[in-house]
């Protein structure tokens, strides 16, 4: 049995405890055309480590970095194990991941993955990122109770401006944000087949929302696509159409939240470093969070390729 095979069946035993970016059906999705593969950590017949990830190669040189739309990966750890035993397994995944030997190695591990010294000790170096979150996800009137009384009769004014949509299309939301992109910046790294599979794919595992908002005429103004299981919501991908009314995206943002209410722990807004988005995801009175990059090049100027 290959490690694949093993992991898929781990995954489907311990569905409620691998994040939703490391599962095997979300690596498949991702990861559709290109090669991916997972290390493994066996103790005494049981799987307590992995780490996904995906491979290939490009101008002569071999590297191991995040797939498209894929927040986090890096190492999973059986949360059953306590700190003292969770340092073999995570060894011992850095070992099988240095014996690889590729030339560029990043991955951005998950928040909840604070311990990363056995990677140190193995010559990785890391950089930390942000994100934001409400953690834990509270009710709408409790967090919209901490925002600012101007935003929330905003938020009332605009709701007689735009209906609700909780069922826009993966087709017409992939072009939508296909069109967003284009006119934001003149390309878009996804194409528009790679949305609307991830979004069609996570949508049929009951594992995402997929919400808008419209005008009077039925135009889409806004659209954002969610991704959660048991753990974490992630605001994944979005768009906008040019003279969306104002806050619009904020709306929208309260609406998805509403409504995953109950169904997850935590809501990550996705943070970016970018000043603008930054300061859009602190202003909702979400939590700075901190998470490790890890990386690693076996020539000088890796790192730099890396940021290409």
């Amino acid at each position: 049995m290959t490690n694949k095979e093993k992991y898929r069946q781990l995954c489907e035993t311990e569905e409620s405890k691998i994040p939703l970016f490391q599962q095997y059906w979300w690596m498949e999705t991702v990861c559709k055309d290109k090669q991916w593969d997972v290390l493994l950590c066996e103790q005494n017949g049981r799987l307590v480590g992995a780490l996904p990830y995906l491979h290939g190669r490009k101008f002569g040189l071999s590297y191991i970095l995040q797939p498209e739309l894929t927040q986090f990966s890096g190492p999973w750890v059986n949360p059953s194990l306590d700190f003292d035993s969770q340092i073999p397994v995570l060894d011992d995944l850095a070992r099988k991941l240095e014996g690889l030997h590729v030339t560029l190695y990043c991955q951005k591990f998950s928040p909840e993955v604070t311990n990363w010294l056995p990677f140190y000790w193995r010559g990785f170096r890391q950089t930390t990122r942000y994100t934001y979150r409400f953690d834990p996800l509270e009710s709408l009137d409790t967090l919209m109770a901490k925002a600012q009384p101007q935003r929330r009769k905003r938020m009332e004014l605009l709701r007689q401006e735009c209906t609700l949509d909780r069922q826009v299309g993966a087709k017409e939301f992939a072009a939508f944000h296909n069109e967003y992109y284009l006119r934001k910046s003149g390309h878009n790294l996804l194409s528009p087949t790679t949305v609307e599979r991830v979004c069609t794919t996570a949508l049929d595992h009951g594992n995402a929302l997929l919400y808008g908002l419209r005008d009077s005429h039925g135009n889409l103004q806004v659209a954002d696509f969610v991704v959660f299981d048991r753990m974490c919501a992630h605001s994944l991908m979005s768009g906008m159409a040019p003279n969306a009314p104002r806050n619009s995206t904020t709306l929208l943002f309260w609406h998805l939240i509403d409504n995953l209410y109950g169904r997850t722990a935590t809501f990550d807004f996705e943070g970016s470093m970018d000043p603008g988005i930054e300061q859009f995801f602190r202003s909702f009175g979400a939590t700075q969070t901190p998470l490790h990059c890890i990386y690693h090049s076996r020539i000088p100027w890796g790192e730099k390729l890396l940021h290409l």
